[in-house]
């Protein structure tokens, strides 16, 4: 089975002016949340599934803690999230302050093995 998609017309963001053109989309299969994971962990181990879904929400606690440091965190085989600005621009250094600061998000790069089963995906087009 693979990843379900749809064609969606879409304007172009840069210039509204020109004709709108199809792209294609993800068609949603669901979502898992902590405790259906916590119980597909604890499936696949000794644990309980309560004791996975303390582990998953200590997990998050400190993945945000983490962030807040400024510090990337490192999830194995999975990636790493770190914090990323934006900021306006200045002509001195002196002039970049904090008060610049226009926006913050959090930033996932994939690990290599997660952008390698990205280029093994199948996809099939629903109507």
């Amino acid at each position: 089975m693979g990843i379900h998609y749809k064609s969606l017309k879409r304007a172009n963001p840069q210039d509204r002016t020109l004709p709108e053109k199809f792209y294609a989309a993800v068609v949603k299969n669901g979502s898992s949340d902590f405790e259906t994971l916590a119980e597909m962990i604890s499936e696949q181990s000794s644990l309980s599934s309560t004791d996975c879904l303390a582990v998953l929400n200590i997990l998050e606690i400190n993945i945000e803690r983490e962030l807040r440091q400024g510090r990337i965190v490192r999830l194995g085989k999975l990636g790493n999230f770190q914090i990323s600005i934006s900021s306006k621009g200045f002509a001195t250094d002196t002039e970049v302050t904090s008060e610049g600061i226009t926006n913050a998000r959090v930033l996932f790069r994939p690990a290599p093995r997660l952008k390698k089963a990205l280029k093994n995906l199948s996809f099939n087009r629903v109507i």
